[in-house]
């Protein structure tokens, strides 16, 4: 599954992933961010995900654009046991794109094009 993060530079994008627990037994996950631009993605409420029985979560997942060029990572949900039970590792990849530019600030200048 990719997840892509399209915003303004500068701007932080948020996306919300969903996860699903079909089992009987609560599932207890550690979320981690790998990879060459992971530091530009991060996850606001924390690294621990709880899903209780037969119920669903999201988790947010941020995005900051710091560069022009295109930020990847993977966003690892590693099981924990918990009673025994334990979830399948989940993958995502995440892709950024910068859509727009907005100026920081505008200045205007008067000077002579040719002085003696």
């Amino acid at each position: 599954n990719t997840i892509e993060f399209t915003g303004a530079f500068h701007a932080t994008v948020v996306k919300q992933v969903c996860l699903k627990n079909p089992s009987g037994k609560t599932l207890l996950y550690n979320a981690i961010l790998v990879g060459r631009d992971a530091d530009d993605f991060s996850l606001p409420k924390g690294n621990t995900v709880t899903i209780a029985p037969k119920r669903k979560t999201s988790i947010n997942v941020e995005f900051t654009s710091r560069f022009l060029c295109p930020a990847e990572a993977v966003l690892l949900l590693v099981s924990k046991t918990v009673g025994g039970i334990a979830g399948a590792t989940l993958t995502f990849s995440l892709k950024s794109e910068v859509n727009h530019i907005e100026p920081a600030d505008i200045l205007k200048c008067k000077s002579p094009c040719y002085e003696l």
